[in-house]
């Protein structure tokens, strides 16, 4: 075998995983492989299709032959190491193949040598297939494909993106039934389901490693313990010490949730330790391909210290330099947290280490809880998208601006995978009907006029409406992006367009590490030059907000269960003793065997604080629908405020709870209805429906370089919104924005679990005369619309010198 020889050659052993790969594909099994980071899933799959590409060559001329393996991957990134990987294997053979990468980067000249002369194997993303069947004769290019790989599946799975790759598949599997499908995952709870949507109708395998990734998690402790903590005031007050770890480190890697958090810690390291300039570098998803190229590069090459960066350095991409990695706040999920700690000790046998920097002192339990969670295994599930319409009427387009389609045909084909398995002929009709004529409300207007019927084949004729459509193509939607170039040209990155909308010329930010002065704006184009200032606004992006997961939440509460047991003396929980203790003496600590509630009177009114310890996005949810029941059987006038531990209802009366309790205020009866009653589900929806309009190919977005103002984006996509509303409310599109909103914002499954319980545990009523250390950080978060960091700071320190 070829894996044998080049194994021998680089004197390693494979592991027992890799060989039962090989074989299982030699034999013309599909399936699913899951093993730790840096083991060689790559190797495991590449040597396996390698033995059964080089089997098939033989039996074909070199005139027939075309692409043979296409390696889907979810990043560019990714697809360049990719490439990396496959032509390493590829040169110490001499094997000659033609290994090529298909992205939204790739030059148009290489897309053609592409079409003219087929490469053996194609690395791409989901988005660059779609593409491929917006081009006129796909099927005689694509059906000579044998093997497709799905490389981090979980990554995809999880977003409309993983609907984009299901009905790519379908596809190719039409044009080749006997197409071979394996999809490579390493941290992901739910294996069987995701191995059954990534298949479809196909049988399939499912192998694991079963190797322990050994993963050594640290918190890094404060000096001093605050009893009275407020969210991201202490994370940057452990700058010096996370420069300790990067300085006894080679490379580290610090992850930080959202780019504005990189920029700023990037910004304070700089300003500690000024002789890091040059070896420091910053990395996430605004700043120019050429910028991360570069990081990547140096990483690479062990020329760099440390990298801060965001999830765009998440994946797979092997930095063998990389022996630590620092997790600045909350990962709040624990596969994502193992995720980051596999890029440290890529190799196997390689302990990799993570530090864990809190951002505030109750954050700090998070570090026991993720060791808990690591040794348990417990692993969140990926959520697939389902009926997604949107996507499937951008799909049909797609096929039609190609050779076109013949409905009976398509429709076969997506009813074999899971997103559309329970669509009706009815619901496809309305698809159709959506892209030959707008539906049944938007049919005088012509350019909802996309696809035109000759002879039972559903095309797109018009040369505007195939351009227009093939820059739309994906499933990836976000605020409009404004690009940030230098008087001279050259080109930094992108940032939303709300954000520098907030901008007088004059005024400077941090980005890319630079302090930046705005000097114009024009179009959608940020003119910008260098400033010496020493202040600036620190851009932050919409997309930041994540939801602690249903797994984490559960250890943090097993955390609290067991913090009095010899047991669990870890030494976070060490720590924070003298803080469990002051909230034990002013009231009860949450654990999972009850629920706290907490009434507080302040000058601000009467508070009500509860500790379900689910997440911000079910909290939000909960104290919507609690604020609904109460008003019911009384009028009250209700703020929220809300962390991922728990929430607080703040009123000028006094709450009765305990009778409310005893009426079934967290009963699940009527569940669905009180939640639509409770929020603005129509206005949710409107914001929802806008992503959806927009993958639809209701509201273009515009040309590249002159993308269409979110202004006018919400405009448009309020207005349709606004007639499917009165004029065809059984409109799928309008629909699914309701069913989206239910689903993944309200996440109604977690709530009903997360109320089911709180059903089966104690309740504990407590009258308290001050706020407790549990109850003050959520208290904290009411302020920070009042107050810039400042000033929020100088308030909170007077309120805690008088809570002590």
């Amino acid at each position: 075998m070829l894996a044998e020889k080049w194994f021998e050659l680089k004197r390693w052993s494979p592991h027992r995983f890799q060989k039962e790969t090989w074989q299982a594909i030699i034999k013309g099994a599909s399936g699913l492989l899951n093993a730790p980071t840096g083991y060689g899933k790559t190797y495991a799959m590449w040597f396996g299709i390698l033995e059964r590409l080089l089997a098939f060559r033989q039996s074909q001329t070199k005139v027939s032959r075309g692409t043979y393996c296409l390696w889907i991957t979810p990043l560019r990134s990714l697809s360049q190491e990719m490439v990396l990987a496959l032509n390493r294997v590829n040169n110490d053979l001499d094997l000659k193949l033609d290994i090529a990468l298909r992205t939204g980067d790739t030059t148009l000249k290489e897309r053609q040598r592409q079409i003219k002369e087929s490469p053996d194997v194609l690395i791409t993303t989901p988005e660059s297939i779609h593409l491929m069947l917006a081009q006129k004769g796909y099927a005689s290019r694509l059906k000579s494909i044998q093997f497709v790989v799905v490389d981090e599946w979980h990554e995809l799975l999880g977003s409309k993106r993983g609907v984009l790759t299901e009905l790519g598949l379908s596809k190719l599997k039409d044009l080749n039934p006997q197409l071979q499908i394996w999809g490579i995952s390493a941290t992901i709870g739910n294996l069987e389901e995701a191995k059954q949507i990534l298949l479809g109708k196909q049988d399939g395998v499912i192998i694991k490693a079963n190797l322990p990734k050994k993963t050594q998690i640290t918190t890094v402790l404060p000096d001093v313990l605050e009893k009275f903590p407020w969210g991201g005031h202490l994370g940057i007050h452990l700058a010096t010490k996370v420069l300790e770890i990067v300085n006894n480190s080679d490379t580290t890697l610090i992850f930080t949730n959202t780019r504005s958090q990189a920029e700023i810690w990037y910004q304070q390291l700089l300003r500690l330790q000024p002789d890091l300039a040059g070896i420091l570098a910053l990395h996430h998803g605004s700043l120019s391909e050429e910028i991360r190229q570069w990081v990547e590069q140096a990483l690479h090459a062990g020329t760099l210290k440390a990298v801060v960066c965001t999830s765009s350095l998440d994946l797979g991409v092997d930095f063998r330099p990389v022996d630590t990695v620092v997790q600045v706040g909350s990962a709040k999920g624990i596969a994502r947290f193992l995720q980051r700690a596999g890029r440290s000790g890529h190799r196997p046998g390689a302990t990799s280490k993570i530090w864990f920097v809190p951002t505030h002192s109750l954050e700090i339990m998070e570090g026991a809880a993720l060791r808990y969670a690591e040794q348990h295994q417990l692993m969140e599930d990926r959520i697939p998208y389902i009926r997604s319409f949107d996507v499937l009427i951008q799909y049909l387009v797609t096929l039609a601006v190609s050779d076109g389609f013949r409905p009976q045909e398509v429709f076969s084909e997506i009813k074999s995978t899971h997103c559309f398995e329970s669509i009706s002929w009815e619901e496809f009709t309305q698809c159709l009907l959506m892209i030959t004529q707008g539906g049944k409300t938007l049919d005088a207007y012509d350019e909802f006029h996309k696809v035109v019927i000759e002879e039972g084949v559903y095309k797109v004729v018009s040369k505007k409406v195939a351009m227009r459509h093939r820059l739309s193509i994906g499933a990836i939607v976000s605020d409009t992006m404004m690009t940030v170039k230098y008087l001279s040209g050259k080109y930094i990155g992108s940032i939303e367009e709300w954000f520098i909308s907030r901008l007088n010329p004059g005024d400077t930010f941090w980005f890319a590490g630079k302090n930046l002065e705005l000097i114009r704006v024009k179009d959608l184009q940020a003119i910008v030059r260098m400033s010496n200032k020493k202040k600036g606004l620190v851009p932050s992006w919409m997309g930041g907000r994540l939801p602690l997961s249903t797994h984490l939440s559960f250890a943090i509460r097993h955390v609290l269960d067991q913090w009095q047991t010899s047991a669990a003396q870890e030494p976070e929980i060490s720590f924070l003793k003298p803080l469990f203790l002051e909230q034990q003496r002013r009231s009860t600590l949450p654990s999972n065997e009850y629920l706290v509630v907490e009434q507080t009177e302040t000058k601000e009114g009467h508070h009500l604080f509860f500790f379900p310890f689910e997440g911000k996005f079910i909290h939000e949810g909960m104290a919507a629908l609690i604020a609904h029941r109460l008003g019911k059987a009384k009028p009250y006038t209700f703020s929220v405020a809300l962390n991922d531990y728990g929430f607080e209802l703040l009123s000028d009366q006094e709450i009765d709870i305990k009778t409310a309790i005893a009426n079934g205020l967290f009963s699940v009866e009527n569940l669905s209805e009180d939640i639509q009653q409770s929020v603005n589900m129509t206005e949710l929806a409107r914001k929802r429906f806008r992503d959806i309009a927009g993958i639809a190919g209701l509201v273009f977005q515009g040309f590249p370089g002159k993308k269409i103002k979110t202004k006018h984006l919400q405009a448009n996509s309020g207005l349709f919104f606004k007639v499917f509303e009165e004029y065809e409310s059984d409109n799928l599109l309008l629909r699914e924005a309701y069913d989206e909103v239910f689903d993944f914002q309200l996440d109604y499954n977690r709530l009903l679990n997360a109320l089911n319980r709180i059903t089966s545990q104690k309740i504990i009523i407590n009258k308290t005369d001050r706020l407790t250390p549990f109850a003050f950080p959520i208290f904290a978060e009411s302020f920070r619309e009042r107050f810039s960091n400042e000033a929020l700071e100088d308030r909170l320190n007077k309120i805690i010198a008088q809570l002590e």
